[in-house]
């Protein structure tokens, strides 16, 4: 209990001392797992969703629909009652094709004519408001969402006004912009949304002859014998000999729904895997700012007694806590932000989302693992040192090489300091490129993606827009973490580097270098990586993009890929020359005097 306790005191009083380091680690922890959990919260997440708003609306197993509502076609669905395996139903019921109008937004939708108290089968979940009353209409959620209304706005139908007293779910229709579940006339649905009305506030609408589906809804005795209900069913297809039927299972409305979300996966899972990266890269520069200080605190741990192993502990223990409270906060807000995520119409239930089992095991090893492989190596450089060198801290002795001595000297200055800081720490420079290149990866990802004309339903603007906008609002999330990320690794790989050589360039200032030409070669000690991360991030962005696209892809104008390069280059060099220019502000004689102390 005591080394427990002598640990978390070393490890608490670390970190009270470096709070900018400890959050800076929180946050790229946080938002890779955070990403990754929602990712993989994607997979089946849409058919969760759907069974349980098909068990809470009593939802059907068959849906049978036919176009018009003439005698014949009544009578054939409600032969449907007696098909072997059919335990319960409701309807038959009409539903009109008419454009729907709230807020000064026009949309097509779907006008059913509901029954004041739901049937056995098919009964609505109501989230605000009440059900449907004469005079009164009930919006799907999701449709409502898509309108921005609520209780106690109006929807006009057919030039009609109606108030809005209620917003319900129902899993008997696909989610919003799939309602229609067929087009007028059996063929293919335009796409739109779902108001519930009395029946006699849908008079008006037969009169006007709008095209028209008659529906029942079936409750079968297994479910899972959906499929047995169709035409090659001899005890059906005689009533059906002259009405056309389009039957539809619920697995098949389940599989619809998913559709706005198979996009969706792949962004958060690739985009984890940038912030992981991102998150490393960060740690990692971190951890090298840190070495020497580390080893001078080894050196003390192992003159007052401390075994390698309590000193090991020591010093992984602080990154190890990090990475799980980290883990914990991006695990928190993964099931925070899910429900929107997964849900993005809003048209089903989201009461029991959540990361799973599996989601958290697999956010927690990935947090550990970034934590542990960028603090490996410094804490076993730190432990494999002596004690009396440790405490010495003594300076390295650089290799003398003259070839490079003269051409360096034909170098403008800023050029000379940059090149030096990069050729002392090449694996730095790496580390920086790649930040960029990762960056850029995630900038071409979403021009690509916004350059993509929208496909969807012709002659339905607001489903076209609603297919599109989750993957684009996705990749925008994404994106603007990766290059939040990106500048925080900026300022600290800058600042790290300023720190580190700060007597390098308090020599070069006694040797008549300005603060001007310190602070330009500090950022150029990053410009230099910049343009080839920037060079070869494009590319990379294209064939990521490439590899989750299928079909013909619209390639985005070289002038933007151009554009973010520079813009990347640019905001490179404004976060390196503030860090710079603070780090070149100490006074030469007071660096000079501590590192002589």
């Amino acid at each position: 209990m005591g080394r427990i306790l002598l640990i978390f005191r070393l490890v608490s009083a670390d970190m009270r001392r470096h709070p900018a380091q400890v959050a800076m680690l929180l946050v790229a922890i946080t938002a890779a797992t955070a990403t990754l959990a929602l990712g993989l919260s994607m997979h089946g997440a849409t058919d969760a969703l759907y069974r349980q708003t098909r068990e809470a609306t009593a939802g059907p197993d068959m849906i049978a629909l036919s176009p018009g509502t003439a005698r014949t076609t009544i009578a054939a669905l409600k032969s449907l009652e007696y098909a072997p395996g059919v335990v319960a139903h409701s309807g038959p019921y009409r539903q009109f094709y008419t454009p729907v109008t709230a807020r000064g937004s026009t949309a097509a939708a779907v006008v059913q004519v509901a029954d004041m108290t739901p049937g056995p089968v098919d009964r609505p979940l109501v989230t605000s408001g009440g059900w449907v009353r004469p005079g009164g209409a009930v919006v799907e959620r999701g449709f409502a969402t898509a309108l921005d209304v609520g209780v106690g706005d109006h929807v006009t139908v057919a030039g009609r006004s109606f108030p809005i007293v209620g917003i319900a779910v129902t899993a008997a229709h696909e989610v919003y912009p799939w309602a229609p579940g067929i087009g007028p006339g059996g063929g293919p649905s335009d796409g739109g949304g779902l108001v519930w009305l009395a029946e006699r506030d849908t008079r008006a609408l037969a009169s006007a002859d709008l095209p028209v589906t008659s529906f029942i809804y079936l409750k079968l005795r297994d479910p899972a014998t959906a499929g047995a209900i169709n035409m090659r069913n001899p005890a059906i297809a005689q009533a059906f000999e002259y009405t056309w039927v389009n039957f539809k299972r619920w697995q098949l409305v389940a599989e619809q729904d998913s559709v706005i979300l198979r996009g969706s996966q792949p962004i958060l899972v690739v985009g984890s895997w940038l912030l992981s990266f991102l998150a490393i890269a960060g740690v990692a520069a971190l951890a090298a700012g840190r070495a020497a200080k580390q080893t001078r605190r080894v050196g003390l741990l192992k003159a007052v007694g401390a075994t390698p192993g309590l000193i090991a502990a020591v010093l992984l223990a602080e990154y190890l806590t990090l990475a799980l409270l980290a883990d914990a906060l991006g695990l928190t807000i993964a099931r925070l932000v899910e429900p929107a995520v997964i849900n993005p119409s809003a048209s089903l239930i989201t009461t029991a989302t959540g990361p799973t089992g599996g989601t958290i095991a697999v956010t927690t090893v990935v947090a550990l693992a970034v934590a542990a492989l960028t603090t490996l190596g410094p804490t076993l450089r730190a432990l494999r040192s002596g004690t009396i060198s440790a405490l010495a801290d003594t300076a390295h002795r650089p290799q003398h090489r003259p070839l490079l001595t003269r051409l360096s000297a034909l170098l403008p200055t800023p050029l000379l300091l940059g090149l030096r800081l990069i050729a002392r720490r090449p694996g730095r420079a790496v580390l920086h490129g790649c930040n960029i290149a990762t960056t850029l990866i995630a900038l071409t990802a979403l021009l690509m993606i916004y350059a993509q004309p929208v496909k969807g339903y012709p002659g339905s603007f607001m489903a076209n827009v609603q297919r599109a906008a989750q993957e684009r609002h996705l990749l925008l999330a994404v994106t603007a973490v990766v290059i939040a990320l990106a500048i925080v690794n900026t300022i600290t790989i800058t600042w790290t580097t300023a720190l580190e050589a700060r007597p390098t360039m308090a020599i070069a200032r006694t040797l008549g270098a300005t603060p001007g030409q310190i602070t330009a070669g500090l950022s150029t000690a990053q410009l230099v990586p910049t343009l080839p991360g920037a060079i070869t991030g494009i590319p990379l962005g294209v064939i990521l993009c490439l590899l989750f696209t299928p079909g013909k892809v619209t390639m985005p104008s070289a002038w933007w890929l151009l554009t973010a390069a520079l813009a990347t280059v640019l905001a490179t060099a404004v976060l390196t020359a503030i860090p710079a220019r603070l780090a070149v502000r100490r006074s030469v004689a007071q660096t000079l005097s501590a590192e002589s102390a």
